[in-house]
């Protein structure tokens, strides 16, 4: 069951259970946020949507494969409780649809994920390379079990007449001596935000976004011309932001940012603003 949050009469919030049918990205298995729709169309491509938790365990991730939801409405407000199961690896799929088993092959490859993330001059490079050995072999993205179960509960307020969602997400119940980071996603489609500001002045646009690199302004945003809409953010303390921005084919197309958390911290809170501009 879909729970809808309305913004304005052309402007609401959606989450719910995935949709198995109509897909179209890799990360259709993955289980998305809070969906941004304008005028009847969603906004979010191939993006997990906004307060969405990711778990690193060194260099492998994993991430949400289903949800649980609970609801409680107000006169202005609305309230939603997901319980996120955490239970999906990206893995890579070979020309006979066989899910490739080599661990050495995915140490490196997680390995080089980290070095894309961290090390903005290695990108072109490493993105050249993926691509070949791609086409080479055949590779594609899936996302398959992970062979762990661990559950994140996050908790969702709208204040529909601001236009404020505050988040919190519960990581009591996970494993602090095994999980080196906890991330927190929002994102929505890399077409239709393709622009970013912030609070120092930045003005960027397109590929000059950059794909994984850290805010260090009090606030940022990314903009839809189209639909004249934004979505922003704050930098809080004991937590690193980062902004991204990846549009490569049919495979990748997301816009967004993700707060980056020490294990140890069990409760994080923040709100995200959703507002029209001139």
């Amino acid at each position: 069951m879909d729970i809808t949050f309305p913004l304005s009469s052309e402007t609401c919030l959606k989450i719910g259970p995935i949709a198995k049918d109509g897909e179209t990205y890799p990360t259709s298995r993955l289980q998305k946020g809070l969906i941004l729709i304008a005028n009847g169309q969603e906004l979010v491509e191939e993006g997990v949507g906004f307060g969405v938790p990711v778990l690193k365990f060194g260099v492998k991730t994993i991430f949400p494969g289903a949800i649980e939801l609970a609801d409680l409405y107000g006169s202005q407000d609305q309230e939603v409780t997901a319980v996120y199961r955490m239970n999906l690896e990206e893995r890579l799929t070979g020309q006979n649809l066989r899910s490739v088993q080599s661990q050495s092959l995915y140490r490196i490859k997680n390995h080089l994920a980290d070095v894309y993330r961290h090390f903005p001059a290695t990108r072109r490079a490493l993105t050249a390379l993926s691509n070949i050995l791609r086409r080479g072999f055949g590779w594609q993205t899936t996302f398959e079990e992970a062979g762990g179960d661990y559950t994140v509960k996050v908790y969702y307020h709208v204040d529909r007449q601001a236009g404020i969602i505050s988040v919190d997400v519960d990581t009591a119940d996970l494993p602090q001596d095994e999980i080196t980071e906890v991330v927190v996603m929002n994102e929505q489609g890399a077409r239709y935000f393709d622009t970013y500001s912030d609070s120092s002045g930045a003005l960027l646009h397109g590929e000059a976004i950059g794909s994984w690199d850290e805010v260090t302004a009090e606030s940022a945003s990314f903009l839809n011309h189209t639909h004249r809409l934004a979505f922003t953010l704050q930098r809080i303390s004991r937590a690193r932001l980062f902004r991204g921005r990846e549009l490569i084919g049919s495979r990748l197309a997301w816009s967004g940012f993700g707060y980056c958390l020490p294990p140890t911290r069990q409760h994080f809170s923040y709100r995200l603003k959703v507002e029209r501009f001139p």
